[in-house]
C-alpha cells in the first residue's frame, strides 16, 4: 500500500543512573568510592533507505522507542549503553515536528542518517565526586531524561522527470514502454491511484528516474479529484514531461488540455510552474491527430514531440530529448532545501 504521509511518536532511551558504592575488600581496608557511571540511552535514528518507496510500514507501527541505558555498578563499572532504534524511511522523506510544524530534516540523500531523538546522558557515580577533602562522597547523578517527540512525515518522491497530464492521456502506458515498471493500465479515468517510479535506461549506461503521477483535473491545486495529494511528488523533479492526448475523439481539445494542466501546476506552486517542461503529443498513430498536434503547438508556441505510446513510434527521440534536457538542467544546479535546525535538541544530544 502506498502511503506518503503520517504521524508517529518517537522516544529515545533514558540515561542510566550513577552508582553509589564503596570498595570493601580484605586487603584494601581504606577502600573508597567506586560507583560507576550510568550508560547513555539509545538514540532514535532515521536512515534514508533507497529500497523503500512508501511510509506504510512506519505509519503502521506508529511508536518507536530506543533502549534505556543501564545503571552503573560497583568497582567503577559503567552501565551498558542503550541500543539505538534505527528507522528506515524512503529517500525524500521530510520530517517535521508535529507540534510546531518545523522541518527537522529533509532526508534526500540515499544512506543519510539523522538522530531525530537523542538518548539521555548517563549519570555519574560517586567515584567521580571524590576529592582530597571529600573522600567518601554519597553523591550520585540520575540519568538524563530521554528526548521524545511526535513527528509528521511527508514523502516527496525523488525523480528526475515528472510525468503529468489529464486522465487517460497514456502516461502509464508510456511509463511501461520506457521502463520495467508495470503500472495498472485501463481505459477509464484515474486508473493510476498512486505514483509509480520507473528507471529509464539511456546512452553509455546512464539512466533517469521517471515518476508517473495520477491524472490531474481542473481544480487539482485546491484538492479536486486526487488533488494536491500527489502534486508535491513533482516538486523535486528537474523536468516535467507533459503528455497530451491529441486523438480527435478524445475531449477536451489538446490546447485546452495543455492549458488546464499548466494552470494547475502554476496555481499549486510558482516553483512547479517554472520548471523546465517537455510537451509531448501522444496517440499520434490515430487518423486526424495532425489537427490536434497543430492546435497543441499553437497553444505552446513551439514544436512538440510526436509519439505513440502504444506502437512505440517516437519513443527513441523522446528518450534522447529527456537526457539532453536533463543534462542541461543538472548543469544549472538546484538550490538546497531549507531545513530548520533544533539547536536545543542538538545541544542536549551531545556527549
Amino acid at each position: 500500500m502506498f502511503v506518503d504521509e503520517g504521524k508517529i511518536h518517537v522516544r529515545a532511551g533514558k540515561g542510566g543512573d550513577g552508582a553509589l558504592s564503596f570498595r570493601r575488600e580484605k586487603f584494601a581496608p581504606e577502600g573508597g568510592p567506586d560507583g560507576g557511571d550510568g550508560g547513555k540511552g539509545g538514540d532514535v535514528i532515521f536512515i534514508a533507505y533507497p529500497g523503500l518507496s512508501t511510509l506504510f510500514h512506519i505509519v503502521q507501527q506508529h511508536h518507536f522507542r530506543a533502549q534505556d541505558g543501564e545503571s552503573g555498578s560497583g568497582q567503577k563499572c559503567y552501565g551498558k549503553y542503550g541500543r539505538d532504534c534505527e528507522v528506515r524511511v524512503p529517500v525524500g522523506t521530510i520530517v517535521r515536528d508535529a507540534e510546531h510544524g518545523h522541518v527537522l530534516k529533509d532526508l534526500s540523500t540515499p544512506g543519510e542518517r539523522f538522530v531525530i531523538a537523542a538518548g539521555g546522558k548517563g549519570g555519574r557515580g560517586n567515584a567521580k565526586f571524590a576529592t582530597s577533602t571529600r573522600q567518601a562522597p554519597r553523591i550520585v547523578e540520575q540519568g538524563k531524561p530521554a528526548e521524545e517527540r511526535t513527528l509528521h512525515l511527508e514523502l516527496k518522491l525523488l525523480a528526475d522527470v515528472g510525468l503529468v497530464g489529464l486522465p487517460n492521456a497514456g502516461k502509464s502506458t508510456l511509463l511501461s514502454r520506457l521502463s520495467a515498471a508495470r503500472p495498472k493500465i485501463a481505459a477509464y479515468p484515474f486508473t493510476t491511484l498512486h505514483p509509480y517510479l520507473g528507471i529509464v535506461p539511456g546512452p553509455d549506461y546512464t539512466s533517469l528516474v521517471l515518476a508517473d503521477l495520477p491524472g490531474l483535473i481542473e481544480g487539482a491545486h485546491a484538492g479536486k479529484g486526487l488533488g494536491d495529494r500527489f502534486l508535491r511528488h513533482i516538486e523535486r523533479t528537474r523536468i516535467i514531461l507533459h503528455l497530451v492526448d491529441v486523438a480527435p475523439i478524445a475531449p477536451p481539445e489538446p490546447d485546452v488540455a495543455w492549458r488546464t494542466i499548466r494552470a494547475e501546476l502554476t496555481r499549486y506552486s510558482e516553483t512547479l510552474g517554472g520548471k523546465r517542461e517537455i510537451v509531448v503529443a501522444n496517440k499520434c498513430e490515430l487518423p486526424g491527430s495532425d489537427e490536434g498536434v497543430a492546435k497543441l503547438e499553437a497553444a505552446c508556441g513551439a514544436p512538440v514531440l510526436r509519439i505513440s505510446a502504444v506502437t512505440g513510434a517516437g519513443l527513441t527521440e523522446l528518450v534522447h530529448r529527456l537526457f539532453q534536457v536533463l543534462a542541461e538542467v543538472r548543469g544549472q544546479g538546484a538550490p538546497e532545501p531549507e531545513v530548520w535546525r533544533d539547536e536545543e535538541a542538538s545541544a542536549g544530544g551531545e556527549g
